[in-house]
């Protein structure tokens, strides 16, 4: 029985209490986050560990990585499909009109030509990726990855596939600063297609525009469309600018109060079309002075005199 009451020696020497264990790990913890936060003394150790361990992180990650893709290819192809067919519905859809608008644009030339009319100007441009906006956040201004190197000037004009987005206003030798429309401080001439009055249409700075300088009972309705005059010269005749959305008409004041959004997608996207300079418009002709035509009249009166005399 003493055998029984005698207690073994234990299998493993016994070591500090669990709790005791718990604060001493705490503390070390806290003491290197303190040291490395203030010293920055781990990232060495941080960096190394990393390098060993991302190229098992990329190993791991790899029959995921190979999931998404496929899935994302699968559902891309069948994402072109779609789009294949609907661009080959709408092609078949708007042949028509465009085989029409060919042979208006061919009878027009034929026409222009007869009357001895100048041809309208080709607009021709390159594309641009907008890098990024202006850091000034008062001013409606993007940042294009185009600039001296592929000959942007100046007073280009800048357009997307909708209509109207700014003009170049600032170049540097890789990159150029573009003043979309909705500036406060940009204005484009613009007509209205609908009965081809012209006015000037000044950005607001918040995304809409405004329609300035005309009278208070203007034929201007809502959802009229305005393009461009080209009267500045620096904007070529008919790109659609806004559209008319709403019109506060006071009999206190001359003039109303017309505002518009842009039809371009001037907070969209992300590329626009840089289009070529203008060609540089024909001087107006001289005029003849009064004293020369008073010569000229003189000269004739005195021929005439002469010629009674010898008759």
């Amino acid at each position: 029985m003493a055998g029984i009451d005698h207690a073994p020696p234990p299998f493993f020497k016994r070591g500090p209490a669990p709790l005791a264990l718990l604060t001493l790990y705490i503390a070390l913890s806290l003491a290197i986050f303190v040291v490395d936060l203030r010293f920055r003394s781990l990232d060495l150790l941080r960096q190394s560990v990393s390098l060993v361990v991302d190229p098992v992180q990329r190993v791991a990650q790899t029959p995921g990585s190979l999931v998404d893709y496929a899935a994302q290819y699968l559902q891309g192809l069948r994402s072109l499909q779609k789009e294949n067919d609907e661009l080959r519905h709408a092609k078949l859809n708007t042949a028509p009109d465009l085989q029409r608008l060919q042979q208006l644009e061919a009878e027009n030339d034929r026409l222009r030509k007869l009357l001895a009319v100048k041809e309208r100007e080709k607009a021709k441009g390159q594309v641009a990726q907008i890098l990024y906006t202006a850091r000034d956040p008062f001013s409606r201004k993007v940042i294009i990855d185009k600039g001296q190197q592929a000959g942007i000037t100046a007073g280009q004009p800048a357009i997307d596939e909708a209509g109207v987005v700014g003009q170049v206003t600032r170049v540097y030798p890789f990159s150029a600063e573009v003043t979309l429309i909705t500036d406060k401080d940009q204005a484009v001439p613009v007509q209205i297609v609908r009965n081809g009055q012209r006015s000037v249409i000044f950005g607001l700075g918040n995304g809409q525009m405004e329609l300035r300088y005309m009278p208070a009972n203007a034929d201007v309705e809502v959802g009229d469309t305005l393009v461009t005059s080209g009267l500045d010269g620096v904007y070529l005749a008919g790109f659609p600018v806004a559209k008319v959305v709403n019109i506060e008409r006071d009999s206190a004041y001359s003039f109303a109060r017309i505002f518009c959004v842009p039809i371009a997608g001037v907070e969209n996207f992300g590329e626009m079309m840089i289009l070529d300079p203008r060609q540089p418009q024909p001087p107006a002709p001289a005029t003849t002075s009064g004293r020369g035509d008073s010569g000229d009249k003189g000269e004739l009166r005195v021929k005439r005199k002469r010629g009674g005399k010898a008759n």
